[in-house]
Order: C-alpha cells, then structure tokens, then sequence
C-alpha cells in the first residue's frame, strides 16, 4: 500500500513541473508534518477515551508517550517525503541527516520512557506510607539510584551518538582514540567527582548502608534521609533544614544508621535523683507511663540504675517506639510525667545538697580565740 502510495505521489509531482522544486519540496514536507501532528492528536484523542477509566497508570502511560508518539510519527512523515520531493543531493543529504539525529533521540527517548515505566511497575508493590516500611525503602532506594544511572548513562549514549553522526566529532572521536593514553588521563582527572559520584550511587544501590526515610545522624546533626539522586543525598535534619552530601560521603565517611535493619528502636532516658529515691516506685511508674503512651509499641520497658555520683545516682529508663520519631516523642513524654510524679508524690527523692554542721564542745570556740589571741 505504501507502494502505492508513493507512485501516485510521484504521478503527482511529476505533473507539476512548472512549479519551482524547492517550494514543492517545502510544501511536501510541511503537509508531512502537518499530518503527523493531526494523526498523533486523533490518536491521542482516541487512546485518552479508552483509558479515561482505567487506573492512574494507564493515564499516566498515555500522558508520557504523547510526545514520545509524535516525534516517532514526524520522524516517519518526514522519511517517506523526503523519498517522494523532488530535493537536491546537498538538501537530502541534510535532510537524512536530521532525520538521523530525531531516531538516534527518539531512542534514547524510548529507553528512558521504558526504564520509567519499569521502575513504577515495579515499585507499585511497596508502599513507603505502611508501618514496617523496610522492604519498601530497601527496594525505592534501589530502584531509584539504578534508575538515575540508567538514565544519564541513556542520555551520554544518545548524545555521543548524535554527534558521531557530523564527520568532524567522528574524525575527532577517532584521534582521540588514537591517544587514548593521554587524553584518558586528562579525561579521567577532570571527570573525577562525577565518576567517583557514580561508582559511589551504584555502591550505595548494591550494598545499600542507607535507604530512603532512613534516620540517621551524619556530620553531628539527626534526620531522616529524604531524597537520593544521581551525585548528592539529601537529609532532612529534625528542625526542617537539609542538610546536601555527596554520595561519596557515606562511603567514605562513618555516619550513624537508626534504622538500617529495623525501623524500630530503643529510647533512653537518664534521670538524676537522690539516694533515697523509690526505685520500685520509680518502675512501677515507668511502666504506668509506658502502657499509657500512644507510641510504645509494647515491646521494651525497662529502668535500672546504671551508676553512683557523688550527690546523685543515675537512673536509665529503657522505652521502644516503632520509629524514631515516635521514640524521641517517647523519651520526651517519659521525662515529663517521671518528673512531674516525683515532684507530687516523692518530692526529698528530687537531687539535693547535702552539708552536716558538727557541734563542737562547750568552751572550745573560746579556747581557739583564746589561742589565737595569745599568738598575736
């Protein structure tokens, strides 16, 4: 049918020799791409109703692919015009070349679109919002930095390629391989940081130290770990700051995971009181609090005295929390009531100075001020 199609077209421009060739040739391949932008809008119309109530993924599906669908279809139109206008040698030569360059983009365009599409598919089964959220951040995490590597290796690709396409950047790209030794050197020093920052994303997506809505503390400061991208991590510190580290850093550097194997964690409390201070009052109470919180997740309750001062004796209360804020939230809550039931029922329990007066015998102050006096 395309066979067809093109002899009658050829018919057709043949019969019009008396119009200049380069308006022929305009006017073909403007009429080209003007059928492809109305093809790609009738079947967008069409693929848009037929999904209208399906669930968000379809719509998202057919929303992303509309540009993808109308360059496709440009690249098409403008390939069978250029066979069928009467263009010079130079002229489709230029033209093919354009049209080189559109495919080349057009697939790393689909490759991206695909890695996408996967990457949601596949992260469709976990959900970050549940409570024991570990497998669906191991997973996000890992997904989403493999995704931002394929994604800029996808793009460097279809950028090389393009540019292999001019005859000057392919007889550059082979000299340079014919001193590879040197100019690899001078290439390999001066994209140091983004080649060290890849190799560290694939480590961190391998080996995963961190993963998404991680707590963790890095550089003094705690927070949660909010974004990964291909070169930097971003932390959302506990006061709404963010705090950006490359990715290298949490190869390179100690940092403290709260939740690197379990979302859950152990809050501590230290409270200071006197040596006459009720410790089984004090636990009885520690539990009361504990079973009354709304974040205990009724695993750890737990009060011991760790140590001796010379005025004071350390107390640690032990608590767990299905998180580390709700820990946090927890230790705060236990401070308050622990100290506002000591305050009410156990008050001489509270840290105090102590200073013992001994009464000397009757006489012997006047005896040293006798003495004193005597000295002078």
């Amino acid at each position: 049918m395309l066979d067809q199609f093109d002899i009658a077209a050829r018919r057709v421009v043949a019969s019009l020799d008396w119009v200049p060739p380069w308006l022929i040739s305009l006017l073909i391949l403007a009429a080209a791409l003007l059928l492809a932008v109305v093809v790609n809008r009738a079947a967008y119309r069409v693929f848009t109703r037929m999904v209208q109530n399906r669930d968000l993924f379809w719509r998202s599906l057919v929303q992303r692919t509309k540009g993808l669908s109308r360059l496709a279809l440009i690249v098409l139109f403008l390939s069978i015009a250029a066979g069928i206008a009467p263009l010079s040698a130079v002229q489709a030569g230029v033209l093919r070349h354009i049209l080189a360059i559109c495919f080349i983009c057009l697939v790393g365009w689909v490759a991206l679109t695909v890695l996408h599409i996967w990457t949601t598919v596949y992260l469709r089964r976990f959900k970050l919002d549940s409570e024991d959220n570990l497998l669906a951040r191991k997973h996000a995490t890992q997904s989403r930095i493999l995704k931002r590597v394929a994604g800029t290796l996808i793009v460097l690709i279809t950028a090389s390629a393009a540019l292999m396409t001019f005859d000057g950047v392919r007889q550059y790209g082979v000299s340079l391989l014919a001193s590879a030794g040197a100019a690899g050197l001078v290439v390999g020093l001066a994209l140091q940081p983004l080649l060290k920052n890849l190799i560290a994303g694939i480590q961190l997506a391998v080996t995963q130290p961190i993963r998404l809505e991680d707590a963790v503390i890095v550089e003094g400061e705690w927070g949660n770990i909010e974004e990964i991208t291909s070169t930097y991590v971003v932390v959302r510190l506990w006061d709404w700051r963010r705090m950006v580290l490359p990715l290298s850093y949490f190869i390179e550097h100690p940092f403290q995971n709260w939740t690197r194997e379990s979302s859950s964690l152990i809050g501590t409390v230290l409270i200071y009181v006197d040596y006459t201070a009720p410790v089984e009052a004090m636990r009885r109470k520690l539990e009361e609090v504990a079973r009354g919180s709304k974040v205990w997740d009724r695993r750890v309750v737990n009060m011991q005295v760790t140590d001796f001062r010379p005025n004071v004796m350390e107390v640690r209360m032990l608590v767990s929390a299905t998180s580390a804020g709700r820990a946090f939230d927890l230790r705060c809550e236990v401070r308050e009531k622990m100290i506002a039931w000591l305050q009410a029922e156990h008050p001489g329990a509270l840290p105090r100075q102590r200073a013992e007066i001994q009464r000397l015998p009757k006489g012997a102050a006047w005896a040293d001020d006798s003495a004193l006096a005597a000295g002078e």
